[in-house]
């Protein structure tokens, strides 16, 4: 990273401070010479035998050049006089130099052959820049103050004047086969698959990429320049990505399915597992911020839009809502004076850059303003689109007929296509990749299985995926075997997290409730599963929990005792609280929930100590309690210790909703005390009354409501 960073100053033309490299300025003369000469030496010594593939002819004049600087601070350590100041401070800046030197041979060592073709122009302007400040510490040194041997000073002197005659070179060679791999991009883009032959020569031939292993290795070092690039660097993203989907093509076009690094047995799975889940899907233990969700799912809202009493909400919940007769607005209660839709843009592009900053899987709607694409992400090239279609019907071709071996390998990279751009998720499911995808499911092979149901995954983020998958026959009970029995806790966390993606869409939400084992099994990950697994199991009973007729059967199945349970757990009480608020809003929901004497009280501890959101829920779950559950419920959430100071606190530190949440609450039990009152005023009026026994008390709660 350090490496990464210093290169990436270099690249910019900005030297990094020299405090970077000099922690104490306050170095003799004798001790910095004598650190110089260290530095040089290993320098030397590391990259003179070192192989370079490209720069071959830029980094051996450099390692000769700083082999006159060993012998030149070498002679200055036999001086017994103190240096000039004038020396001392060139010799500061040497010391820089020979960092960034350093940098940069390691660079052109490490770097993949693809990458250095890419950069070849970039890179020998970086070793230009090098001869010339090397060719300016030359100069500024005062040579003529310091005592240097004859053949030492010859040798500055000569190092001098091939400094002032050298220029930039550019390795034309190599030039050529930059020009060549471009032009392959070319063919991509004019819809040409290129040949195979010249294929073969470019890897193989040019620059010894013989195996599927070496050409991994270079999809993953673009892949991880994509990921570190910086806006005003070439190539571009764009380009980027289309030269890693036409390396991946090439990969398995030339190499087939050999087997790199995927192994079907154990030896593997801790490099696999480590890998698996990276940024497969949103991370999940964001807290999306409350504005960004619709008030009707409670979800990230995909298209906000804004009705005639300016609320806004997600676009297929409002749309359901008027379908379904309403015509008042579903938060405020108002009369809608028309049911036109306006998108909100503004709001629209605000969510887009949320998700694109947090790495949270995004399918903007059709006809989203272009510029925030642009922000997201850079748009695929036609010729990024042509090469992943191409390599997709090669993969959907082995998964279909190919070795065991090569299905987990197929499976594997259509994870790993899947993973960003709808364009790429749309073509792998029209190509029919989800049949053989839903065969690996049942695998007996760990890693195929794994890499089966994050593909699924990846595919079902794209809302038209969701209905293919759902629509093919036995996909839907194959995750939920993955769910309920998965060879490996990420195949069981994943099979959750899609169950998640499929229960955004509102009519899926009561199938997946009815599959056998899928309510208990996520109710069984949220109990016993890992921190991730808790979150995938209670992110989806959530979706699930927001459709009415699934109340039943989440309490036959043990899940409303398991989101009861999970108030105690920090990382899933919020979202819990969330899903009891939408269970208690029935009846038979209250009275499951009021029956567990642990629910009240979760819910009055995150009311005490939880998040804003998770506090907002809370509150909204014992009001929605007190709503539906009746009056021994009432009496039970009313009887409560400390509740009227948590009401208060809420009244007056909450957000908005908690705050209104809070004062609806307050206005309940006032009400419940004016009845006790008035039922215990005509308990002491009835004649013939023990008066041995005192009357039942009520004590007041005395709360002032504010308005909200």
């Amino acid at each position: 990273m350090a490496a990464a960073a210093i290169f990436s100053s270099l690249r910019r033309r900005r030297s990094p401070s020299l405090e970077a490299f000099l922690a104490p300025v306050d170095l003799s003369n004798v001790a910095l010479v004598q650190t110089l000469g260290i530095v040089a030496t290993e320098l030397v010594s590391r990259f003179s035998e070192k192989s370079f593939f490209f720069q071959r002819r830029n980094s051996r004049s450099l390692i000769r050049k700083l082999e006159v600087c060993l012998v030149f601070l070498d002679c200055l350590k036999d001086i017994d006089a103190t240096l000039p100041h004038t020396a001392l401070l060139c010799l500061k800046e040497l010391y820089l130099l020979l960092y960034r030197s350093k940098i940069l041979l390691d660079y052109c060592s490490e770097s993949s052959k693809l990458w250095l073709l890419l950069q070849n122009q970039t890179i020998s302007g970086h070793f230009n820049d090098l001869n010339l400040e090397l060719l300016t510490f030359l100069d500024v040194f005062p040579l003529e103050e310091v005592e240097l041997g004859v053949d030492v000073r010859e040798q500055v002197e000569l190092l001098q004047k091939q400094l002032r005659r050298t220029r930039m070179f550019v390795d034309e060679h190599v030039e050529t086969l930059r020009t060549r791999f471009l032009s392959f991009l070319d063919e991509f883009e004019n819809g040409r698959l290129p040949n195979q032959r010249e294929l073969r020569e470019f890897f193989v031939d040019k620059l010894g990429i013989r195996n599927a292993k070496s050409c991994r290795t270079e999809i993953e070092f673009l892949e991880e320049q994509i990921v570190n690039h910086d806006g005003d660097v070439e190539p571009t993203v764009a380009v980027l990505n289309g030269f890693v989907a036409f390396t991946r093509y090439s990969r398995f076009f030339l190499f087939g399915f050999e087997e790199d690094d995927i192994d079907s047995g154990a030896a593997n799975q801790k490099k696999l597992k480590k890998n698996l889940i990276m940024q497969e899907i949103a991370d999940t233990f964001l807290t999306i911020p409350r504005d960004f969700c619709c008030p009707i799912s409670l979800d990230l809202m995909k298209d906000p839009v804004i009705i005639s009493t300016g609320q806004t909400y997600d676009r297929s919940s409002i749309t359901r809502w008027l379908e379904e007769g309403h015509n008042t607005c579903p938060k405020s209660g108002q009369m809608l004076v028309h049911t036109r839709l306006a998108p909100n843009r503004a709001l629209g592009n605000l969510i887009m850059q949320w998700c694109i900053a947090h790495g949270v899987p995004y399918d903007p709607p059709e006809g989203m303003d272009a510029s925030v694409e642009s922000y997201a992400m850079a748009s695929p090239t036609r010729a990024a689109l042509e090469a992943n279609r191409a390599t997709a019907m090669i993969l959907i071709q082995q998964l279909s007929i190919g070795s065991q071996d090569a299905k987990t390998i197929a499976a594997r990279e259509i994870r790993l296509l899947a993973k960003t751009g709808k364009e790429n998720r749309a073509f792998i499911a029209e190509a029919g990749a989800i049949p053989h995808l839903q065969k690996l499911l049942t695998s007996p092979n760990p890693v195929a299985q794994e890499n089966s149901v994050t593909a699924m995954l990846n595919l079902s983020i794209y809302d038209k995926n969701k209905s293919l998958i759902m629509r093919e026959v036995g996909c839907l009970g194959s995750i939920t075997e993955v769910l309920r029995s998965g060879h490996s806790t990420e195949a069981r966390e994943n099979a959750a997290a899609t169950l998640f993606s499929l229960s955004a869409v509102h009519d899926y939400k009561k199938r997946i409730a009815e599959e056998g084992g899928a309510v208990e099994a996520l109710a069984g990950l949220l109990r016993d599963g890992t921190p991730r697994g808790k979150k995938d199991a209670v992110t989806a009973l959530f979706n699930l929990s927001t459709h009415t007729e699934n109340c039943i059967r989440m309490i036959d199945a043990g899940a409303v005792t398991a989101l009861v349970e999970a108030l105690g757990n920090e990382g899933v009480a919020e979202e819990a609280a969330g899903a009891l608020a939408l269970v208690v809003r029935q009846p038979i929901g209250a009275e499951a929930v009021g029956k567990d004497e642990r629910a009240v009280a979760g819910l009055m501890a995150m009311m005490r100590c939880g998040t804003p959101r998770g506090k907002e829920n809370a509150v909204a779950a014992l009001l929605e309690l007190c709503r539906s559950g009746g009056a021994a419920t009432t009496e039970q959430v009313f009887k409560a210790p400390a509740l009227a100071g948590l009401l208060q606190m809420l009244l007056f530190t909450g957000t908005k909703r908690a705050r209104r949440k809070a004062a609806s609450l307050a206005r309940v039990f006032q009400r419940c005390e004016q009845v006790t009152m008035h039922y215990a005023y005509a308990s002491n009026s009835t004649p013939n009354r023990d008066s041995s026994f005192p009357s039942e008390v009520s004590v007041p709660i005395s709360i002032s409501v504010p308005v909200v």
